[in-house]
């Protein structure tokens, strides 16, 4: 444990951070499992009002700097790649 004031406050707030960084991760992770659910059970309609709601999730996230922004890019690209792909099959 920090013995110094300010080391100790910063493992507070890391703490808090954490917290809310696992909070928002959480968030992310079921906005995407939507979006693969309404693909994988093929209703086009469905997937792309999900896929709507969860881009600028996904985004915003990335912007925050939870996650990485080519991490961000790619799910958005493969997801909306397999939106499209429902309608050609």
């Amino acid at each position: 444990m920090a013995n110094i004031a300010s080391a100790k406050k910063r493992a507070r707030q890391a703490i808090k951070r954490r917290l809310h960084n696992v909070s928002q991760r959480s968030f992310l992770r079921s906005e995407m499992k939507k979006v693969i659910n309404a693909i994988q059970k093929g209703d086009k309609d469905l997937a792309n009002k999900v896929f709507r709601e969860a881009a600028p999730v996904i985004t915003s996230m990335a912007q925050k700097g939870l996650i990485h922004k080519n991490k961000a890019a790619r799910h958005l690209s493969r997801m909306n790649a397999q939106i499209r792909e429902l309608g050609a099959s």
